[in-house]
C-alpha cells in the first residue's frame, strides 16, 4: 500500500510555515579578536531572532611558513628569516528560512574577516 500526501491540506488556509534552509557561514581571518567578535555578534543576532545556532566552531590554524635569506647577493654569513602567517577559521551553522540570514548578516563586519554564507536545501 503506498502513502501520498494530500495536497489540499495546504489549501484549508492553515498558515503554512517558510521553508528553512540549513545554514553554514565560514568566518576566516588572520586576527583572532576581530574573528571572535564578529562570530560572537552573529550567534547573537540569531540566537535574539530564535534560530537554532551550532557554533562557533573553531577548525585548526593554518601556519604558512617561509624561509628566506637575508642577503640578497648571497654572499655573507648564511643568515635566514623565518617567516609565517596564521589563518584562523570559525563555522556558524544556522536552520532558518533565507530572507533571516540576510537580516543577520547585514551587520557591520570588522576589516580583515571574509565571510562565506553556504546555503543547503
Amino acid at each position: 500500500m503506498s502513502y501520498v500526501a494530500k495536497e489540499k491540506e495546504f489549501e484549508t488556509g492553515a498558515a503554512v510555515a517558510p521553508k528553512s534552509h540549513k545554514i553554514r557561514i565560514t568566518l576566516t581571518s588572520r586576527n583572532v579578536k576581530s574573528l571572535e567578535k564578529v562570530s560572537g555578534d552573529l550567534v547573537q543576532r540569531s540566537k535574539d531572532k530564535d534560530l537554532r545556532v551550532k557554533g562557533p566552531v573553531r577548525l585548526p590554524t593554518k601556519v604558512l611558513k617561509i624561509t628566506t635569506r637575508k642577503t640578497p647577493c648571497g654572499e655573507g654569513s648564511k643568515t635566514w628569516d623565518h617567516l609565517e602567517m596564521k589563518i584562523h577559521k570559525r563555522l556558524i551553522d544556522l536552520t532558518s528560512p533565507a530572507e533571516v540570514v540576510k537580516q543577520i548578516t547585514s551587520m557591520s563586519i570588522e576589516p580583515g574577516v571574509e565571510v562565506e554564507v553556504t546555503i543547503a536545501a
